[in-house]
């Protein structure tokens, strides 16, 4: 285990933690939401629908980790 896995278990991570992607890097913060997706603001990482995917790179979510900046 890295640190800032959440070892696929959603219930790990804090509501308002960013989670970046392991693949391109791309940072899934909460209070943006992802756009692109039509995510709105607010949602946490645990509550992404199920076919979600990074934007950038199309990685899936358990390939993101916690962002150690908090």
């Amino acid at each position: 285990m890295f640190e800032g896995s959440f070892l696929g278990d959603p219930s790990r991570i804090e509501a308002d933690a960013r989670l970046e992607c392991g693949i391109c890097w791309w940072v899934y913060d909460p209070a943006v939401g992802d756009p692109a997706s039509q995510i709105p603001p607010g949602t946490p990482f645990a509550a992404l629908p199920a076919h979600w995917t990074c934007p950038e790179c199309d990685a899936p979510p358990h390939k993101f980790m916690v962002c150690g900046d908090r």
